[in-house]
Parts: C-alpha cells; structure tokens; sequence
C-alpha cells in the first residue's frame, strides 16, 4: 500500500499519528473548504477534525474501510456539529435582535435601582420596628404632614410628649441609617 494512504490511523503512538496528520491533511482541509466559505473557520475545522481523530484512533476498524474514509466520517460529523452550534446561535441572536443590549450606564443605573430598593426595604423594616407610640407620631408628621402640636392633638398627647416620642423615632431610623451606613463602608473596604 503507498505511503500517502496508511491502512489505519497509528492508536498510541504520537510520531506515527504526526505522519497520518501530515499525509491526510490537504485531503480534510479540501473535504471542509469545500463546505465552508471562511479561512478562518476552515482552519479550525480542520484542527477539530484531527483532535477528534486523534482521540477516536483506538475505534478505526481496518475491516470497514480505508483511514480516509473513517476521516471523512469524523469529518461529516465534526462539520455538522459545527452547522447546528451555528444554527443555534443565529437563533439566539434573532431573538435578541432589536433588543437593546445593556451598556455600563444602563447597568449603573439597573445597580442604583436594586441599591434604592433595599434601602428602602431597610428603612421600611426600622420603621416597622418602632414601637407603636413612636411610629404613630412619626407617621404624622412625617407621611401624613402634620405638625407636632397636631399630631400630640390627633393622639391626645401633649405636644411635648409628641416632641420626644418624634425625636426617639427620628434617633432610631437615624442609627439604622448610620449600622447601613458603616457596613456599607465596610464592604467597600474589605473589596478594595
């Protein structure tokens, strides 16, 4: 048999498979330019064909034919994998086609959105904790615009009482604020 047609692919033996690559490489570069249109993805067909060769070598039966024809089936295969990831791609390309991707500003503000909301969520549940004297005033004043005298009217405290439960309220939500605050910072450090 010539030497440009090796009756089977050498299994374990690097030297001889250098040989095999070298003798069949023109005809599985013919066999996937004749599929392909891009260098660039000829090329790395190519490269994957041999791979797959090379790890497929111990299942080459010589009763099933020539080593070119074993090559070619790789070949097939490894192109038409090919083919079906391209596919797939195209697919998912089309479906995000006229989609507006997200840029570093849309992924700031996306960032300062999710920051806001768990600051709110923070507040909310300081507040929620306050005790009931102190959140009524509060929310008087705070949420329904009322003044202190009116809400010490509206609870019937005095307006002193009114002051101090609206200071206490203030003071928590403001030490809630300010543990958020240094853990934040914390954070910050810690990843610098």
């Amino acid at each position: 048999m010539p030497a440009e047609h090796p009756t089977a692919p050498p299994v374990r033996d690097p030297a001889g498979f250098a040989a095999f690559y070298q003798q069949q490489f023109d005809t599985v570069l013919g066999f996937v330019t004749r599929r392909v249109d891009s260098p660039h993805v000829a090329a790395d067909l190519t490269a994957d064909i041999f791979v797959a060769a090379l790890e497929h070598a111990h299942t080459y039966d010589t009763r099933r034919g020539a080593p070119v024809a074993w090559l070619y089936g790789i070949s097939r295969n490894v192109i038409s994998a090919h083919f079906r990831g391209s596919a797939r791609e195209q697919r998912a390309v089309a479906r995000i086609s006229g989609r507006r991707l997200l840029d570093d500003q849309d992924i700031s503000a996306i960032e300062g959105r999710i920051d806001a909301a768990r600051a709110a969520r923070q507040m909310a549940a300081a507040h929620a904790a306050l005790p009931d004297a102190l959140r009524e005033v509060l929310d008087l004043v705070a949420l329904d615009g009322l003044t202190t005298r009116e809400a010490a009217q509206a609870l019937g405290i005095t307006s002193t009482a009114a002051r101090v439960r609206l200071h206490r309220a203030r003071k928590a939500l403001q030490a809630t604020e300010q543990t958020r605050t240094d853990s934040r910072e914390a954070v910050l450090e810690v990843t610098q």
